[in-house]
C-alpha cells in the first residue's frame, strides 16, 4: 500500500482559512481554529485509512458545514486514544468540539461530516 501524501491536509487548511476569513464575523478566531483543527482531522483520518485519497466540501450558510468523503465504506469508530500513539484522538475531537457530526454513506464510500455556528443543529 502506498502511504497517503499527507501535505494535502495542510494545502485543506489553508484553503479552508481563506474561505473562513471572507464569511466568519469579527472575533470568531475560536470558530476558524476549531474548523481548522476538525478538518485536519478528518482528512488525515480519510488519506490514512481509506485507499484513493478524499473529496473536502465546505459549505457555508448561517454554519460552517464540512463534509471529507472517501471511497472506503468502512465506518469509522472512534475508540480510546493510546497513551504512546497518535492515533484515537481525530473522532473524539470531532465528538466534542462540532456543534453537529455524523457518517452518512455512500454507493461507494462514505462522508464524515460536521458543522459548527450558530449554535446545535
Amino acid at each position: 500500500m502506498r502511504p497517503a501524501d499527507l501535505r494535502a491536509v495542510g494545502e485543506v487548511r489553508q484553503e479552508l482559512r481563506q474561505l473562513l476569513s471572507r464569511w466568519a464575523p469579527p472575533g470568531s478566531g475560536e470558530l476558524e481554529e476549531v474548523a481548522t483543527l476538525l478538518t485536519s482531522e478528518l482528512v488525515t483520518n480519510a488519506l490514512v485509512h481509506a485507499k484513493g485519497g478524499a473529496v473536502v466540501t465546505a459549505t457555508l450558510t448561517d454554519r460552517l458545514r464540512v463534509e471529507v468523503r472517501d471511497f472506503v465504506s468502512r465506518r469509522p469508530e472512534p475508540r480510546a486514544p493510546t497513551t504512546d500513539g497518535t492515533s484515537g484522538r481525530g473522532l473524539m475531537l470531532v465528538r466534542s468540539l462540532a456543534d453537529a457530526w455524523g457518517i452518512r454513506s455512500h454507493g461507494v464510500g462514505k462522508s464524515v461530516w460536521f458543522e459548527l455556528g450558530g449554535g446545535p443543529a
